[in-house]
């Protein structure tokens, strides 16, 4: 069984068997964990609504806990329990897996292998146009860099992905998202970085959504949490 807790903005948390994988927490309550899983902690970039120092205190209550952080972030974590880790980059830590991609905004993306599962999570990567911007000079080079770094994980087989849907970019708010869904094979997506959920209602009933609107979880309130039967 997996279990998604959403716990608000670009916040999520995954229990698996072993292991529990905290994604970009900066407010919101967090469940309770076996103590005897290994936990680890991402923070994608520094920006306030994706990282708070707070998550070093649950090193006081949780023994088997790592923290993995892009290089943006200045903040120490617990002595030899911390990573910062820039982008195209690789680490390990017990059966994890992590590859980063570079971030369209600030920070890193994360692709995380747990044993047979893969999980990812975009941070603020995301194909940010803009109505207002200038397309010489900010809109093309952002499709560019963006589409850019999902080519290299062009068809990859993701189990679990995170990913902005950003209400501020008004009809232009789907064009990161499709293009993640349409160039790699993607089962389960939760769209995140709302301000609102109106957003995901406009998402799920626009066209462009049709061929993948059955694998997108409808986030609707912190708190939420979804099951997920393991194939065996």
């Amino acid at each position: 069984m997996i279990k998604i807790t959403y716990l608000e903005h670009s916040g999520f948390a995954v229990e698996c068997d072993d292991y529990v994988l905290i994604f970009d927490y900066y407010k919101g309550n967090l469940p309770q964990f076996d103590k005897d899983k290994k936990i680890c902690v991402f923070a994608s970039h520094v920006h306030y609504d994706h990282f708070k120092k707070k998550i070093f205190t649950w090193a006081e209550e949780y023994e088997n806990i790592h923290y993995i952080l892009s290089d943006d972030i200045e903040a120490a974590g617990p002595k030899d329990q911390t990573e910062h880790i820039g982008e195209d980059a690789d680490f390990n830590i017990w059966d994890l897996r992590i590859h980063t991609l570079k971030s369209t905004d600030e920070g890193v993306a994360f692709l995380v292998r747990v044993k047979e599962k893969t999980f990812f999570h975009a941070g603020d990567l995301n194909w940010w146009y803009w109505e207002d911007e200038d397309d010489e000079t900010w809109n093309e080079p952002m499709r560019q860099a963006y589409q850019k770094e999902i080519a290299k994980i062009e068809g990859e087989e993701i189990d679990y992905a995170f990913f902005p849907l950003d209400a501020r970019q008004g009809e232009e708010s789907v064009l990161g998202i499709n293009y993640f869904m349409q160039h790699t094979n993607t089962k389960i997506v939760f769209p995140m970085h709302m301000w609102g959920y109106d957003i995901l209602d406009k998402f799920l009933k626009n066209p462009v959504s049709e061929p993948y609107r059955e694998r997108i979880m409808k986030v609707k309130e912190p708190g939420q949490s979804f099951y997920f039967e393991e194939e065996r």
